[in-house]
């Protein structure tokens, strides 16, 4: 029956009908394959079996060792033909076969005898191949022929010669670099391929030497390139050079006037090549800028829309670090937000964001409004992310911009795409107080027909957080309590929760709360009556118009200062006792370091790696081994182990490094030792410390190990007194004292008698930083309203000249010891100032919370601004003295 007739165009499902080697097997070519063996060979014939043969080794096809051999001694009878079309077809199968080298030597006469062929087409092949499928030993002997070909008359050639370079250059470098004169002269050539491939050959000959590198730059930039992808090559190379420079060097930027003078050139290719590489340069001036910008300015009218994507997707990239220099295209850009590729519409739309000023805010809204129905979501989430930026820039635009985000909101869309807005909208109220209230119920709107499980419950979440703190609360218990009849039990348990959030919160609430939750004892999901039930016994007092108790508040919806990580740990561990679960057990560290410790290169792990097995956390670990020794068993709670720190050099035949442990009254030094020298034994092995400089600790007890084998990790303590709960600091100087005694390295024999020896250590220091935990939270802006400001203590710093501002917020970090929150601890590049903020525990369980403002003030002088909170007013004053005293 006859096939109705399609057009391609019109259903793009049906194109696989329209390919040649639609439904071909493996078995029918191989069997077709036999033509090669043909007395008359049809080039024609054979050309389409060997076009099958490359499809199918390129869609992944594998062919048994008997099937490759079959047909690659079949395909090396064809050399017979003297048809040039065949002959490359031979040349390709050949290349992907990858013969062994047993079965090279079959065609390497034949490959040999092309490649000094007068037919150029045969020689320029024949050097592919043969540099794919030799070796070393066959390459010395044809070297003589491809310096030869680098420098051929023919452009086909010498490229042929030159590629094959860049790839040997890889398996065998000590003969491609043998080559450099000829590719050196290559570079003059006349033709701009060669000229592109000998510019790519000679600087990989010269990448791992600087100075050689510079000198090609520098003999280059003089004006001898005339090929356009050689010249583009140039400049990325020139860009190479000036960042190594621009560390040593300062004035003007080398090369800037070469790369400036490309801007000129008559290859669109070239010029934005160089526009690209101005505006990456490092620490790039707007007078440097300026130039770049005003060409990719012209490339925005360009017909070509390879052009106009590439120019608008530089001037997005430069907007981040300097929008004022890209608001002169503005104008231009506006133009391509009706632009039929979709790709530079959202780059123009998402850079007028970037640059645009308050008073073009309503109108790049309305423009945007139109367009975002024909882009797809991964474009639309880049403009909502834009679209964020700008409401932070621009606060009192807040409206209109809260109305769009909450307009598309309603649209359809993925889980990405709806993600996106929520957290720009929870952003956005967070950070604009005004923008409350409006936000909120723009959010209730949005769950009462979502369709994603984690949005509600994130939606639920915060509107328990920020909807109690409202001008009126009472207005969003609708929206909550829609949930529990309308949603799944995931969804219903959070509402529940944010319900009693209400009711323990807003107290005028509490008894018409107490009604709903107890409506949810009947709910279908045991998740939800047993949260239903917690909250109407522990908020209590059977929903009067009383205030909930402030401990009851924080053990349901006090924010969580442990890892769950941690507490998954501390669970698996806990052996059912008499004594229920102590959550201050816990670890609140933040990372769980694995306990192997660090060592030298090449030795094997110090102190407590060899034994223990298993990944508990490291103060869960000491703590054990700690409490086990008798001379520290009243302590008390260890409060913090820090990393461990090296005393010794690299390979030198003693490795220890040291551990602080931190108790409230008590600093111990856990040195963990290892013997590197197999013809000794260490005995009686103990850690002399000098603490003349550290006036306020005082020995009060030590344990020698007693032996130390060759290359068994041990350990030696020293303990400490200092005040209770002050971060006393000092330097201490360390002296390892043992007994040496000889090892027979055969027998394993040691000698009786023992020397007694010692070993100097490095000085080891207990600072401030010690006595604070790094202890995140997950939301900063509420842990600081919720300590309050009763114990806050804010004052002004010069931190002197720094190279960079990024500099001084990691000195601060390190200094304080503090966890970054909320990913601050990044600096953007060229920003003049920042705002880092830092939370922890400090010694004695006390919350501290550290808001620090940095900005540059005159050449490279960095002020700061430290606010901290905490519960305790002396940790307040500590940290400031930390500070002022580091």
């Amino acid at each position: 029956m006859a096939q109705p007739l399609v057009k391609k165009d019109d259903d793009r499902d049906d194109e696989a009908e329209y390919s040649p080697f639609l439904g071909i097997e493996k078995g029918a070519v191989l069997q077709e394959a036999r033509v090669f063996n043909d007395p008359q060979l049809d080039p024609r014939r054979c050309s389409q079996v060997i076009t099958k043969l490359l499809y199918l080794l390129n869609q992944g096809e594998t062919f048994t060792k008997i099937e490759a051999t079959e047909v690659f001694f079949a395909v090396t009878k064809l050399f017979q033909s003297r048809d040039i079309g065949l002959r490359r077809m031979v040349y390709l199968m050949i290349k992907e076969l990858s013969p062994s080298a047993d079965e090279v030597i079959i065609v390497t006469s034949s490959l040999m005898k092309d490649m000094t062929s007068k037919t150029d087409m045969y020689r320029a092949n024949a050097i592919r191949v043969l540099c794919r499928i030799t070796d070393g030993t066959l390459l010395t002997q044809i070297e003589r022929y491809l310096k030869q070909a680098i420098v051929d008359k023919n452009p086909v050639v010498a490229s042929a010669a030159l590629v094959s370079g860049i790839h040997l250059l890889q398996t065998t470098p000590e003969i491609v670099k043998r080559w450099s004169n000829e590719v050196q002269e290559a570079v003059q050539s006349r033709a701009a391929l060669v000229q592109f491939h000998a510019l790519a050959l000679l600087h990989q000959i010269r990448q791992n030497d600087r100075l050689a590198v510079s000198k090609l730059v520098t003999s280059l930039t003089r004006g001898t390139v005339r090929s356009p992808l050689a010249q583009c090559l140039l400049i990325r190379y020139t860009t190479q050079v000036i960042r190594e420079a621009a560390t040593s060097q300062t004035g003007d930027r080398p090369f800037y006037d070469f790369l400036e003078s490309c801007l000129r050139h008559k290859a669109e290719m070239v010029i934005f090549e160089a526009a690209r590489a101005i505006t990456e340069l490092n620490g790039v001036t707007n007078r440097e800028l300026t130039p770049a910008i005003t060409v990719l300015q012209l490339f925005l009218s360009s017909s070509k829309p390879v052009l106009r994507f590439a120019a608008v997707r530089t001037l997005n990239k430069v907007a981040m670090t300097h929008p004022m220099a890209v608001t002169n295209c503005n104008i231009d850009m506006e133009s391509l937000i009706s632009d039929q590729n979709r790709s530079i519409a959202t780059l123009a739309i998402t850079t007028l964001l970037k640059t645009g000023n308050e008073s073009s805010v309503d109108r790049l809204m309305k423009q945007i409004t139109n367009f975002m129905s024909d882009i797809a979501d991964e474009f639309k989430i880049v403009v909502v992310e834009a679209i964020r930026s700008l409401c932070l820039k621009f606060p009192l635009k807040y409206r209109s911009l809260m109305n769009f985000l909450s307009n598309i909101l309603r649209e359809e869309g993925g889980f990405e795409y709806k993600k996106a807005i929520v957290d720009s909208i929870v952003i956005l109220i967070r950070d604009i107080p005004d923008a409350k209230e409006n936000g909120l119920l723009h959010l209730c709107e949005f769950i009462e027909d979502c369709e994603f499980t984690y949005l509600s419950t994130q939606i639920l979440h915060f509107l328990g957080t920020e909807g109690p703190k409202t001008s009126d609360p009472s207005k969003y218990i609708r929206y909550i309590y829609n949930r529990v009849h309308l949603e799944n039990a995931t969804v219903r348990a959070a509402a529940v929760s944010t319900l009693a959030k209400f009711g323990a919160m807003v107290d005028a609430l509490k008894p018409r709360v107490f009604v709903l939750l107890r409506r949810c004892l009947y709910d279908g999901d045991d998740e939800v009556r047993d949260r239903a039930t917690l909250y109407l016994n522990t908020v209590g007092s059977d929903g009067e118009v009383i205030e909930t108790d402030k401990d009851v508040k924080d053990f349901l919806f006090g924010s969580l200062d442990i890892p769950l990580a941690n507490i998954e740990t501390s669970l698996k561990n806990y052996e059912p006792a008499e004594q229920p679960f102590d959550i201050n057990s816990v670890p609140k560290e933040v990372k769980t370091q694995p306990l192997a410790e660090k060592k030298a290169p090449g030795k094997k792990p110090a102190g407590l790696g060899a034994p223990l097995s298993g990944p508990p956390s490291t103060v869960d670990a000491y703590e054990k081994l700690l409490s086990s020794i008798p001379e520290f068993s009243d302590f008390g709670k260890l409060f913090k182990s820090a990393a461990p720190v090296e005393l010794t050099e690299a390979e030198t035949e003693y490795a220890v490094n040291v551990v602080k442990h931190i108790f409230d009254r008590h600093v111990v030094f856990q040195y963990n030792c290892t013997n590197t020298i197999p013809e000794q034994l260490l005995e009686n092995v103990t850690v002399i410390v000098d603490a003349s400089e550290a006036e306020e600790f005082a020995e009060v007890a030590s344990k020698p190990l007693r032996s130390l084998p060759y290359d068994s990790p041990g350990q030696t303590f020293v303990a400490f007194e200092k005040p209770e709960g002050v971060p006393a600091v000092g330097k201490f100087s360390n002296m390892l004292r043992f007994i040496v005694k000889e090892v027979d390295p055969t027998t394993g024999d040691v000698e009786d008698d023992g020397v007694e020896d010692e070993y100097q250590l490095e000085d080891l220091e207990v600072v401030a930083a010690d006595y604070v935990m790094k202890v995140g939270v997950s939301n900063f802006r509420n842990a600081w309203e919720s300590i309050g400001p009763d114990f806050e203590r804010v004052d002004e710093y010069g931190l002197g000249p720094r190279e960079s501002l990024a500099e001084a917020v990691s000195a601060v970090i390190s200094l304080l010891g503090m966890q970054p929150c909320e990913g601050t601890e990044v600096v953007a590049n060229n920003s003049r100032s920042h705002t880092c903020l830092l939370s922890g525990v400090f010694i004695g369980n006390v919350k501290v919370l550290v808001r620090l403002q940095f900005g540059i003030d005159g050449p490279k002088e960095v002020a700061m601004k430290l606010a901290v909170r905490s519960e305790d007013d002396n940790v307040s004053d500590m940290i400031h003295e930390i500070v002022a005293s580091g």
